[in-house]
């Protein structure tokens, strides 16, 4: 059992906003995409880990979290955001 779960059960809070940002993206990217785009920034990734991130199942690191702001062209805060 992890010791740093938020009260929803989940492993991180920027996955939701992960998963409805790259949704609404024009045109439309697909969690193997977005782990395609973070591959290029250097952060190593399939579309499993996306799935358990934006799923709330995985941790998600400061590292990761700059690049997916940086992918989706975001702020952090809005990535953080609950």
């Amino acid at each position: 059992m992890y010791k740093n779960r938020a009260s929803s059960g989940r492993n991180n809070i920027s996955g939701s906003n992960i998963a409805h940002i790259r949704k609404e993206l024009c045109p439309k990217v697909s969690q193997r995409l977005l782990a395609d785009k973070m591959q290029l920034e250097g952060i190593e990734l399939d579309k499993n880990a996306i799935q358990r991130i934006e799923s709330g199942a995985r941790f998600i690191t400061d590292i990761e979290l700059k690049t997916f702001a940086k992918v989706l062209e975001v702020s952090y805060e809005e990535l953080l955001e609950e």
